[in-house]
């Protein structure tokens, strides 16, 4: 082929076109296994901060979205033979230090916190990654306590709870998501 203008727009027309539908399929082909993923890791999550807690529903069936100060969370009510006796709250925080972070946590019906676990996050390996053990270490475990009676914010601003060494950022923004999400089941709660 004689390289002229024609030519290298059409060649380069075709290869767009073929990286497309190549990206295409992929999306295709990859679009059901991700979100069967992803329910999967929701409803151990449910599992894992609800762990004493008796239900025989399926909480992800019956999810909902409430919004709390501008900000949509999902709520996750567990029900045993239709009485709410736990909430799990998959919240968020966007103000990590490398960004958004995705946290579920657990609530029973006094409104003590049951376990958490961390979906989604960023943040620097060794240092604001560690929330995911940090806060249900005996030392500085946020677990049993009840968002109404504990200030659970770090102790550099004048909260109860220690933040992660040399991860401070992480530690707010855990916190902060975690006050969304205390916000959030007790307006579901109450509305039920």
């Amino acid at each position: 082929m004689k390289s002229s203008l024609v030519n290298m727009v059409l060649s380069l027309g075709i290869i767009t076109v073929v990286a497309a539908a190549a990206l295409a399929g992929v999306y295709t082909a990859t679009k059901e296994p991700i979100a069967q993923a992803k329910a999967e890791k929701q409803k151990a999550a449910i599992g894992q901060v609800l762990p004493d807690i008796q239900f025989n529903n399926n909480p992800a069936d019956e999810a909902s979205e409430v919004t709390v100060d501008g900000e949509t969370v999902t709520v996750f009510p567990a029900r045993q033979d239709g009485e709410l006796v736990g909430i799990a709250v998959e919240s968020h925080d966007t103000n990590g230090f490398s960004g958004l972070i995705t946290v579920m946590y657990g609530f029973n019906p006094a409104g003590d916190i049951t376990g958490y676990a961390v979906m989604q996050h960023a943040e620097t390996p060794g240092l604001g990654s560690k929330m995911g053990e940090w806060f249900c270490n005996p030392a500085h475990s946020i677990i049993g306590l009840n968002p109404a009676t504990s200030n659970l914010t770090v102790s550099k601003d004048g909260g109860d709870v220690d933040a992660i060494t040399a991860a401070t950022i992480s530690s707010r923004a855990f916190l902060r998501a975690l006050t969304l999400a205390n916000q959030a089941s007790q307006q579901f709660a109450a509305q039920q």
